[in-house]
């Protein structure tokens, strides 16, 4: 059974959305009872799912509520060639095992937002996977000039930078281009820099004499620091499976400039609250206290209301009373060095960044900051790394 409220449509059309390319097709389809097939592509290039990604989940998740066909396409085979939207530089090429182990978990984050039971999932690699894959491609770049992929604002800047453009990356667009092909896509979104990549899908659908595919383009959600989009690669995401008390914390630490933003893109609340909350901070109002409510809708959403409480509980005490949590991990390290500790309580990633955050004043024994990367650590002490990070030695 097909939606078709108008005020639902109209939400559908213009929350978060930056551009929809043809707005007048796409309203007035779904304003009839035709059912849409509507395509989101990701690459696994990483473990993580964060709530930048969850906005074309969510607006997936719509289309869904709508009654209409959401497709989570998983580019499986596109992520071993590497995308170079938005790149100054070739993406390192990762091994069809390094694709498969980071998309382990997508289905269970993807979870958090869409409705599974109505969902297609499917691989690019199953037809990019298959002994005929010479000729589709033959086939595929005779569809296609070289002068028109090179139009993309990215290869333009490399070019006249004098970077390097591989093969692949020229093949990249071509590829996704035909995956709305071969799904049959009557719509596809995705972030505002993949434009080039999903107008390559209409390209393509009208040269395989199917129906263009409309186009929907969010815009893109700044990660936590304020300034780069939100990014695995730049570490200043916020992923859909952080524990509460992380995800409350990482949010507490946005700049104010980025709470209402934040509001609109990542969370259910209504447009007139939104409103309020703008009337509010315009008057002066503490951003604190609309901090403390965008964590509690994002923590509600992703976990529970319950689970939100608790972390927002675990955050006054522990950072505005500047209290030490008494449920923290504990960790009995194979060696009793503050180095080897935050590496193996997964505090900090390597021993090269445990050593940039010693150097940085990051991190503190009993309330002490450690100056010296080769600071023994004895049973009972209490590491704290940043404002967010606890653990106990065993």
């Amino acid at each position: 059974m097909i939606n078709t409220d108008p005020k639902k449509i109209e939400e559908l059309l213009a929350r978060g959305v930056e551009e929809v390319i043809e707005r007048e097709s796409l309203e007035r389809k779904l304003k009839s009872s035709q059912q849409l097939r509507i395509k989101f592509g990701i690459d696994p290039t990483g473990a993580d799912l964060h709530i930048g990604h969850a906005v074309p989940l969510r607006k997936l998740r719509q289309f869904q509520d709508l009654g209409h066909q959401a497709i989570l396409l998983i580019g499986d085979y596109t992520a071993t060639i590497g995308d170079p939207t938005g790149r100054n530089e070739t993406r390192p090429i990762l091994s069809l095992e390094q694709v498969k182990e980071n998309e382990k978990n997508y289905l269970t984050q993807a979870s958090k937002v869409l409705d599974m039971d109505k969902l297609e999932v499917r691989h690019n690699s199953e037809w990019y996977g298959q002994s005929n894959f010479t000729s589709l491609l033959m086939e595929l770049t005779s569809k296609i000039t070289v002068a028109r992929i090179l139009e993309r604002d990215d290869f333009q800047k490399r070019l006249k930078s004098g970077s390097d453009i591989q093969m692949q990356e020229i093949m990249y667009p071509l590829l996704q281009g035909y995956d709305s092909v071969a799904l049959k896509a009557d719509v596809e979104i995705g972030g505002s820099d993949q434009k080039f990549n999903l107008l390559m899908g209409r390209k393509m659908q009208k040269r395989y004499n199917q129906t263009e595919q409309d186009v929907m383009t969010f815009s893109l959600l700044e990660g936590i620091d304020g300034e780069k989009k939100m990014s695995k690669t730049y570490g200043n995401y916020i992923a859909l499976l952080d524990k509460p008390e992380e995800m409350f914390g990482k949010i507490m630490s946005i700049p104010d400039s980025l709470i209402i933003r934040y509001f609109e893109l990542a969370t259910n609340v209504s447009q007139e609250e939104i409103t309020e909350y703008k009337k509010q901070l315009s008057a002066g109002n503490n951003p604190r206290d609309l901090k403390m409510k965008l964590a509690l809708a994002l923590i509600g959403f992703y976990h529970s209301e319950e689970e939100a409480k608790k972390a927002e509980e675990y955050f006054i005490n522990t950072f505005s009373k500047k209290e030490i949590p008494t449920d923290m991990a504990e960790i009995k390290p194979s060696k009793y060095d503050i180095i080897t500790l935050l590496v193996e309580a997964k505090m900090c990633k390597s021993t090269t960044e445990a050593r940039q955050v010693i150097f940085q004043s990051g991190v503190k024994i009993n309330d002490n900051k450690v100056i010296d990367i080769h600071e023994k650590v004895k049973n009972g002490d209490v590491i704290q790394k940043g404002s967010r990070f606890f653990v106990k030695v065993k």
